[in-house]
This record gives structure tokens, C-alpha cells and sequence, in this order.
């Protein structure tokens, strides 16, 4: 079942189910998914599903533009993960199965005996049962893989983020995961989707970021090890064990 997450800064305003007949959103009252700010239109943009595809969003010739992961859309596909950008807000596509169906399916604390990729709200609740569970857990060293961001450049609140949310913004902005501190850090820098399982995407925002020394124009996925830069900045992405 596909949803939106209508985000403002680190809030959640709403969250809506895409039906059949899809969503429209807007400033105007009579959308599926009201935005109240000057920033959106009247009639802003529709998301429904497609024929051959998850969901398709389209821009319904707004003042502003619509954005998907830091890039401006006319009409596009969407992917469980995508973030879509409109105004000061974002909107998280996701797929409600994708996200809690781990959980579902594994009511008892699990004895993991090979190597797991976890994020977001399935890795914290893991490790909470775990921690309550102490060694009845039985797992084995250096099998769950945490997905972190460890700052070897530039100014940010923390040496290391681990990435536990759908979506990671790195700027100085209050809507940023990863805090940059500094007078000239970007308000929005880049940002990280999760996709899918666990397969990591970094995308440009008000920046264009590289990684590893190769600037992006799409949304680029991670490997353990890549070196993220922009704006005097340099961010690592490993997994910890």
C-alpha cells in the first residue's frame, strides 16, 4: 500500500494512502493533500499510480516547480524512498509493507546468523529487543551492518549520523538529520533515501555534492567506503558492525 508523508523540518504533518484515483495536492482545500503555504499553488501537483510503474507523479504547471531528491520534474516515476520537495515541505513516497513488514513477520527477537542490512524504524526496535533480550539474542559478532555517515571534513555536531530514517537531510537547516555548523554551510546540502531494502541514495539539494571526487547529476547509490564531498565538507559512508 502506497503512502505519503507530508513532512515539515523534522515534524510529520500527515500522512495519506494513495488510492486508486491518486492524490492531488495543493494549497487549495479541495486537494487529497493540503500544503497551507505560499510557497505551493493553488492546484500544485497529483501523484497516482501508474499502469507499469509504482507511482507517477506530475507537476500540474506550478508557480514554484516540484522537486524529486533535488531535482526539478515536470512528470516522473516514483520509487518507494523518493523525496518529493514542495515549497518549504517534503513529502516521503513510501510503501507501508516495505516498512514495517519486517516487523510483522518477525514478532520474536531474531537469532541472526547471517549478515542483515537494517534502517530506519525496524533497526531501532531491533536493537531495543535486543538490549532487552541481553545474550538470548544470540548474535553473532559483526553480522548487524549499521549504516553510518562519519564526518572526516568540515564542522557538523557529531563525528558520526547513524542513518536510521527514509529520508537524511545534511545541511544547518532545522529540517537537517546531519547538522553542519559554520557561518557559510549550505541551509540544505545533500540528502540520503533509503531505497527498497537497504540500498542508499545520495542526491544533490542546494548543492551539487560529489562522491568520490565525481560530481553527481541523479541520485547516486552508496557503497561502504564512498567519500561524499561539497561546500568544504567530506562525509564517509561505512556500515558498522
Amino acid at each position: 500500500m502506497a503512502k505519503l508523508i507530508l513532512r515539515f523540518g523534522n515534524s510529520v504533518v500527515k500522512e495519506v494512502v494513495v488510492g486508486q484515483n491518486g492524490i492531488r495536492i495543493g494549497r487549495s482545500p479541495d486537494n487529497g493533500l493540503m500544503i497551507d503555504n505560499p510557497a505551493v499553488s493553488t492546484h500544485h501537483a497529483r501523484i497516482f499510480p501508474g499502469t507499469s510503474s509504482w507511482l507517477i507523479l506530475e507537476d500540474l504547471g506550478s508557480m514554484n516547480g516540484t522537486f524529486v531528491n533535488g531535482q526539478r520534474v515536470k512528470s516522473v516515476t516514483l520509487k518507494p524512498g523518493d523525496c518529493v520537495t514542495i515549497g518549504k515541505h517534503s513529502i516521503l513516497a513510501a510503501d507501508s509493507r516495505e516498512i514495517f513488514g519486517f516487523l510483522a513477520a518477525t514478532p520474536a527477537v531474531p537469532k541472526l546468523n547471517e549478515t542483515v542490512m537494517l534502517g530506519t524504524q525496524e533497526r531501532c526496535e531491533l536493537l531495543q529487543r535486543i538490549a532487552a533480550e541481553g545474550e538470548n539474542a544470540q548474535i553473532a559478532p559483526a553480522r548487524l551492518k549499521v549504516p553510518t555517515l562519519v564526518v572526516r571534513k568540515g564542522k557538523a555536531r557529531r563525528r558520526e549520523y547513524t542513518l536510521t530514517d527514509q529520508l537524511t537531510v545534511i545541511g544547518k537547516s532545522a529540517m537537517a538529520t546531519v547538522k553542519l555548523c559554520g557561518w557559510f554551510a549550505p541551509n540544505v546540502a545533500a540528502q540520503i533515501n533509503r531505497r527498497g531494502g537497504d540500498d542508499y541514495y545520495v542526491g544533490s539539494a542546494g548543492t551539487v555534492p560529489s562522491v568520490n571526487g565525481y560530481p553527481i547529476t541523479c541520485p547516486t547509490k552508496l557503497q561502504s567506503g564512498d567519500v561524499i564531498e561539497f561546500a568544504k565538507v567530506k562525509l564517509e559512508f561505512v556500515y558498522r558492525d
